[in-house]
């Protein structure tokens, strides 16, 4: 017998793992769970990287809004966007600021955002980290900074094809990239953003990345 698997949008599905529904990430014949119950607390190595930010951060991909609500609980002018109205939902009943805005848009106070955020993978948006980092350098203010979640040095970057399913549905593919840590500065540099520094806290990996103050 054929079970009937309809397809929807990334999005509708993510939504349902940040309200709590059982929804598991599919890349070819493996999948696990989707495990988005992390993103709703901080831990250590979270404060970190909030720790490298400075002065007016806009956090891309900000999903249920840890990272977001912190900044402003600390005292940084924050703002979350993502693609997804859920993830928009959940920031600001955390009591950050969020707007559903994908980074290719028009962007508020583009070009004089100090941070650009990238955590949890963010790089990956998209399938294509290049265009991702040419995007953020033009959002950031000069002498900006961009903080951004790698992975291990070693690991060779690539991109993969995943999927979401839960909820009797099976999502379009849609691209993800992984960034190392000893890679990630010739990929700045590709776009005019200098590697300041690498660092490792609790197996967890991150650079930042400077753009020229003129």
């Amino acid at each position: 017998m054929t079970v009937d698997v309809h397809t929807c949008s990334p999005g509708r599905l993510f939504a349902a793992a940040l309200r709590g529904g059982a929804v598991d990430l599919v890349e070819g014949t493996a999948s696990r769970p989707l495990a988005v119950l992390r993103w709703n607390t901080t831990d250590a190595s979270d404060h970190a990287v909030i720790a490298a930010c400075e002065g007016a951060t806009l956090d891309v991909g900000c999903g249920p809004g840890r990272m977001t609500s912190v900044l402003t609980e600390s005292g940084y002018v924050a703002l979350g966007i993502d693609v997804v109205p859920e993830a928009v939902r959940q920031t600001r009943e955390r009591g950050g600021q969020a707007l559903l805005r994908d980074i290719f848009d028009d962007i508020p106070g583009q070009g004089r955002w100090d941070t650009i955020l990238l955590a949890d993978g963010n790089i990956g948006i998209g399938g294509d980290p290049g265009r991702l980092l040419g995007r953020v350098e033009e959002v950031l203010a000069p002498g900006g900074r961009v903080v951004v979640d790698v992975v291990a040095p070693g690991r060779v970057g690539t991109v993969r094809t995943h999927q979401l399913s839960g909820e009797g549905l099976l999502s379009d593919p849609f691209p993800w990239a992984i960034v190392g840590a000893d890679e990630v500065g010739d990929l700045g540099a590709s776009v005019g953003l200098t590697l300041s520094r690498t660092e490792e806290y609790d197996g967890r990996w991150f650079a930042v990345l400077t753009k020229p103050a003129s």
